[in-house]
């Protein structure tokens, strides 16, 4: 339970429900809750990234926030102290995490730190949210930490930096690359796990819609209208051919986020479910029970996730993939009347004697 300095208990501005305690996997996208499990029930994993710390920058990021920008506290930007405070409180984490104001017209947040996570927001993200909004963020950076994602993000920083400076080496930074690939792949699905415990927070769908259309366009909400933004993603998700399905993988590759329209769209279709209903309800998983959580299940339930997605998308490239895994009888003429739409289809009969068209659609 979080404490004021003075010893008495800190609550939320509103009326909101709290979670006492909550386990990080009652929010947790299913394939950022694998990776997890996973990487908890590792034999010494915790002494390989205390040994790793030595390495990482963590001493200097403190210092640095510590020295060159503003702490957060009751004399120092109070507003963000009260729901940093009252984040803490409603996911029932117990230490409050520091937090700092960082001078920078990008509006942006993180949550970094191997040993204890420390809470940055730049300027431009506090001059761009109004209050439900930025709760929703606050709430969003603890959730980063109550799942322990300060780690894995503290390491993709100092990877990234790395891969910089190794760069003119030859071959020097292909191993790093795909670390670093790896890695982002992973915090884009925690950053839709963070996203549903901002809203657990701030318990205000529509501010945390709000909040990621101002990411995306700005302090213009008068211009903006969020059934026309999640209609976005649908297009985003559902138009073009093939090749665009290779252009939106390839766009998506250096990013450590996922697309904004995207985001808003999980968040929604989350909001919606029985799951969020149930912990509203008071019936989640509790953090004492995350001993005995099974690898096993959690990597079923990532498998299962997957394969509800491949099911249900609009991609071009995932609607093949579903026909095959669905026992597309003629795999060749499959791929052929994907390439060739509106063709005429080459006779397989033909064989050997078939055109060159016929070649070169069977290579493909």
């Amino acid at each position: 339970m979080t404490e004021s300095p003075g010893g008495s208990e800190n609550v939320p501005s509103r009326d909101r429900r709290r979670f006492p305690g909550i386990s990080s996997r009652s929010y947790e996208h299913p394939a950022d809750r694998s990776a997890l499990v996973a990487l908890r029930k590792l034999s010494g994993f915790d002494t390989v990234f205390k040994t790793l710390s030595g390495l990482l920058p963590e001493r200097s990021l403190r210092l640095l926030f510590l020295s060159d920008s503003v702490r957060v506290g009751e004399q120092q930007f109070a507003h963000l102290n009260d729901m940093l405070r009252d984040a803490c409180y409603i996911l029932d984490l117990e230490k409050v995490p520091p937090m700092y104001v960082n001078q920078d017209p990008q509006p942006n947040a993180m949550c970094i730190g191997l040993d204890e996570p420390i809470i940055v927001v730049t300027t431009g993200l506090v001059e761009l949210l109004d209050e439900e909004e930025m709760r929703a963020v606050v709430g969003h950076e603890v959730g980063h930490a109550l799942s322990g994602h300060a780690v894995y993000r503290t390491i993709l920083l100092f990877l990234t930096n790395l891969a910089m400076k190794v760069a003119w080496i030859p071959l020097g930074n292909v191993a790093i690359m795909a670390i670093v690939t790896a890695l982002r792949e992973w915090f884009r699905k925690s950053e839709l796990s963070a996203d549903r415990a901002g809203l657990l927070v701030g318990q205000d769908l529509q501010a945390s819609m709000r909040g990621l259309m101002k990411l995306a366009g700005g302090n213009h909400l008068h211009e903006m209208n969020v059934d026309a933004f999640l209609k976005q993603a649908d297009e985003y998700e559902s138009g073009g051919d093939l090749r665009d399905s290779v252009l939106k993988i390839l766009n998506l590759l250096p990013r450590s986020h996922p697309f904004t329209t995207v985001r808003a769209a999980e968040l929604k279709k989350w909001a919606a479910s029985r799951d969020y209903q149930r912990i509203m309800d008071g019936h989640y998983p509790r953090r004492d029970e995350d001993k005995d959580t099974s690898v096993s299940d959690s990597f079923r339930d990532s498998a299962a996730h997957y394969a509800d997605s491949v099911r249900n998308s609009k991609d071009p490239l995932m609607g093949l993939v579903r026909d095959i895994a669905g026992g597309a009888g003629d795999l060749g003429g499959k791929l052929r009347d994907t390439v060739f739409r509106g063709g005429s289809r080459p006779d397989s009969s033909d064989g050997a004697n078939g055109s060159g068209g016929t070649k070169g659609s069977d290579g493909s």
